[in-house]
């Protein structure tokens, strides 16, 4: 089976990292890019290589701009991958605009990382292995 192909925007090199690492073990997913603010995000969207991802996760706090703008533009582009927020302000305002947005998902960076993992293993068709 094919790994899930997914473009990161997070602001945070060690998230990034992490988040990458994270789910390339555990959920099946290759990353076939990232970036750290909106312009490099929207760059890369615009120069078709969006076409190859999967699912792109999305952080709202950037660098420079923000995941809405990545959002807004990935809908202005017409980007066929999910798109999946994940971010450390998830209430149900950020909620309602980031889906407004498309976004299909809004996770907790916080309370919500292993929901996030399961939700890619379950895109990916990899079932997580409980260690309970």
């Amino acid at each position: 089976m094919a790994a899930l192909r997914a473009f990161i925007v997070e602001n945070s090199p060690l998230i990034r990292e992490n988040l990458a690492g994270t789910l390339e073990e555990l959920a099946q997913v290759e990353v076939i890019g990232t970036a750290g603010d909106e312009a490099s995000a929207v760059h890369w969207m615009s120069g078709g290589s969006a076409e190859r991802a999967d699912v792109v996760i999305v952080d709202v706090f950037l660098d420079a701009g923000s995941g809405l703008g990545v959002l807004r533009a990935a809908q202005r582009l017409g980007v066929a991958a999910r798109r999946i927020v994940l971010t450390n302000y998830a209430t149900a305002e950020m909620r309602r605009r980031c889906e407004s947005l498309g976004a299909e998902r809004v996770f907790d960076k916080c309370r919500q990382l292993d929901e996030l993992i399961n939700y890619c293993a379950g895109l990916s068709g990899r079932e997580q292995q409980s260690c309970a």
